[in-house]
């Protein structure tokens, strides 16, 4: 069953991305709903295998990770809407609160562009959120459109 739900989730996102036209990254329209709405479907679907692979990788390059992961949605929070996803890494009881992770992007001094990840208990950027302590990032996603 996880893998039809893998396999469905996938080709959703698929043929949204193909009928969705590009657009500046301020405007947020029903394409970019569908889209987060669909990237999300595909990381709560791939979470665990994702999760397996990158524990793999490290284990096999000696980096092991000893705490408990698993793979949460990004949330973007600004302007545009984004697909991502990030391994969070911590304590058991601290991870399994972690829902998503809060993407903030903001400039400093007009040249540095700063990409501010926060582990968050909640996976919708309306409703309000607080930050899950004692949590790290250990891993980004990107999903190739």
């Amino acid at each position: 069953m996880k893998k039809k739900t893998s396999s469905l989730a996938i080709v959703f996102l698929l043929i949204v991305s193909l009928f969705v036209p590009a657009k500046p990254a301020s405007a947020i329209d029903l394409g970019d709903i569908i889209g987060v709405v669909g990237g999300g479907l595909i990381v709560g679907a791939l979470a665990d295998e994702i999760n397996d692979f990158i524990n793999t990788v490290t284990l096999n390059r000696g980096a092991k990770n000893e705490d408990t992961t698993k793979v949460v949605p990004i949330v973007s929070l600004g302007q545009g809407a984004r697909i991502g996803a990030a391994q969070v890494s911590g304590p058991k009881d601290a991870v399994e609160k972690t829902k998503a992770v809060a993407q903030l992007e903001v400039r400093f001094k007009d040249r540095f562009r700063i990409e501010i990840l926060i582990p968050v208990d909640s996976a919708n950027p309306i409703k309000s959120f607080r930050r899950v302590q004692k949590v790290g990032l250990s891993a980004l996603v990107d999903y190739k459109l």
